[in-house]
């Protein structure tokens, strides 16, 4: 399926920002690169960008953009950009003889929007993405009744729902369109209006969208915001970021790591770092823990592994963040339990040749057993569920955040390192012991719980 991207507007208001709109920067993209992103990740592959105000430099840009992303876009100039957007339509018209999505440069939305109106069985002109919210200044409203639009307008009397900006066409479109410019009505809704008229326009209402996010562990309401001011670009800042957080699990994550984690990512966002070059960052950090823990170096390893703990959320957030999720980066967990456990065999084996005691080997032993399983049967039930264990119901929600993790982990070993000067070495053994009693009751409880809930789901489908 086709896209068309209007990005012909001056956006007078962010001007201090720069003189193309559709350049402005949020997180370390333009606002033209996020929209096609998003669109690009819901499967749409050939694009037409209609430019007008600065129209060369958005132009130049896509070209560039284009070849280092291996898409194909394509660009149509609209010299009339003062006029309404109902005319930069008009400009991809000898391009799109079959359904197409069409999208506003400056709205920055959540692609489970776009993938729900693609399947959206148009039997209209016009599917227009509509959402519930309280009305703000400079909304276009939507008066909707039993799934078609009865009136749109930025002033109508009534109305019971906002216009997103998000449509899903039929060429059809067009008609009511150049039936509207013929009137001096120059504006995309005012075509809308009259397609409304003849009962050919519909409402795609996005809050009818499952909320729960399996994959980011918490419920994530479909968002989109028409970036226009400062305060704009701020709230779609703060929105994307917090909508690119995952709930974390345990109480150091959630309460220390998570705003420190924000806040990072929302400044590395504007370098040309990778995602990918961070996880090599972070993995050369956890190696060099290893390392300190096997040369008997504790209390600087013990202080970096907290550091790791931040670091380690970082890359993928900024791939959330800024568009970039690959396959390559479903192996992270793979390298993170490896580097885990060659913590507790560094620190195991040091506590081994400087005591003289096998109690730390036997300790890592089984350590070692009751994470990998846990973790196991945790990925094992978010893929037969389609759900994060720890948000499977009320109790789960609470023990995840003392729920055994490298992070609480990382705390009685430092406490252990921290006391060894008043005793001896051998206080990290209790360390050891406290880590493999946690370890022990989250295997327990998780493969407890996780044996409830599907066998509930097993007899709910019988």
């Amino acid at each position: 399926m086709k896209c068309l991207i209007l990005a012909a507007g001056k956006g007078s208001r962010l001007a201090a920002r720069g003189d193309s709109k559709p350049l402005v920067l949020l997180l370390g993209l333009s606002l033209i690169e996020r929209t096609i992103l998003t669109a690009r990740s819901c499967g749409l592959t050939e694009f037409y960008v209609v430019t007008g105000y600065n129209g060369q430099k958005v132009r130049d840009f896509l070209e560039r953009f284009s070849q280092s992303r291996n898409l194909k876009i394509n660009s149509c100039v609209n010299d009339q950009w003062q006029s309404g957007n109902g005319v930069s339509v008009l400009k991809a018209k000898e391009f799109l003889n079959e359904n197409f999505v069409l999208l506003m440069s400056d709205h920055i939305f959540d692609e489970r929007i776009l993938k729900e109106l693609i399947n959206y069985d148009i039997t209209s002109s016009v599917v227009l993405a509509v959402d519930r919210r309280k009305t703000l200044p400079g909304d276009t409203e939507v008066l909707e009744k039993e799934g078609r639009i009865v009136d749109i307008g930025k002033n109508i009397e009534k109305s019971n729902c906002i216009d997103t900006g998000i449509f899903l066409c039929s060429p059809k479109i067009f008609s009511y369109i150049e039936e509207a410019v013929k009137e001096d009505k120059t504006e995309l809704a005012q075509a809308i209006a009259k397609a409304a008229e003849n009962r050919d326009a519909q409402v795609f209402d996005i809050t009818q969208i499952e909320s729960y996010a399996s994959k980011m562990r918490k419920e994530i309401k479909p968002w989109w915001i028409d970036v226009d001011t400062e305060k704009d670009l701020i709230k779609a800042r703060e929105m994307i970021i917090e909508n690119a957080s995952k709930n974390p699990s345990d109480a150091l994550a959630y309460y220390i790591h998570r705003p420190i984690e924000n806040k990072l990512v929302a400044f590395i966002s504007n370098f040309n770092i990778t995602p990918n070059q961070l996880t090599i960052i972070v993995n050369i950090l956890a190696y060099t823990v290893t390392a300190l823990f096997f040369f008997g170096y504790l209390l600087p390893a013990s202080i970096l592994t907290f550091v790791v703990g931040i670091a380690d959320g970082l890359d993928g957030k900024l791939a959330r963040v800024k568009l970039k999720i690959s396959k390559l980066g479903s192996l992270e967990h793979s390298f993170d339990l490896l580097f885990e456990f060659s913590w507790f065999i560094a620190l195991s084996w040091f506590l081994f040749r400087s005591t003289g005691s096998n109690a730390p080997l036997v300790l890592c032993i089984f350590i070692i057993l009751f994470i990998a399983f846990y973790r196991h049967v945790y990925d094992q039930f978010r893929r037969a569920m389609d759900r994060s264990l720890d948000d499977s119901g009320g109790f789960e929600r609470k023990f995840r955040r003392i729920a055994g993790r490298r992070n609480l982990y990382n705390i009685p070993i430092l406490v252990g390192i921290l006391l060894v000067p008043l005793y001896s070495l051998n206080t990290l053994i209790y360390s050891l012991i406290f880590i493999l009693f946690h370890s022990g009751i989250t295997a327990v409880v998780y493969s407890l719980r996780a044996v409830k809930h599907m066998h509930a789901m097993d007899h709910k489908k019988t």
